[in-house]
């Protein structure tokens, strides 16, 4: 059986850019995206922590170094520059290779700058 299991989270990453009039897709530093594992063209999910908008596009490389998060064509509409993001891609494996998989997980200041990496989640306490 195959399982979908988060891949990678950049955490609470700050829109920089919304340009409507392009091609679409999201930019994402390339150094973020390498960090992170993600692949240029990889399918990305982006949950805008601002507005509660919810929605699939797919990743390019922006500039390593530019701190850039750009979303982009329709998906500008549903991001500001300045919202907090989490952005996530998913893979797909083997139920038995599942289990001990660890995602890869950034956690980003206002910035977009790495301030700490984890492969783990803490329990939620009830």
């Amino acid at each position: 059986m195959q399982l979908t299991l988060l891949k990678a989270k950049l955490h609470k990453a700050c829109v920089t850019h919304a340009e409507l009039d392009y091609d679409g897709s999201c930019a994402i530093d390339g150094d973020l995206l390498d960090a992170a594992g993600i692949l240029e063209f990889e399918q990305i999910d982006i949950y805008d922590i601002a507005n509660g908008e919810r929605f699939t596009t797919y990743a390019i490389r922006a500039e390593s170094g530019s701190r850039v998060i750009s979303v982009n064509g329709a998906a500008a509409h549903k991001a500001r520059v300045g919202d907090r993001v989490i952005i996530c891609a998913y893979g797909q494996m083997e139920a038995g290779s599942a289990r001990n998989f660890k995602p890869r997980l950034l956690y980003l200041d206002e910035g977009n700058h790495v301030v700490r990496t984890a492969n783990t989640i803490p329990v939620q306490a009830a």
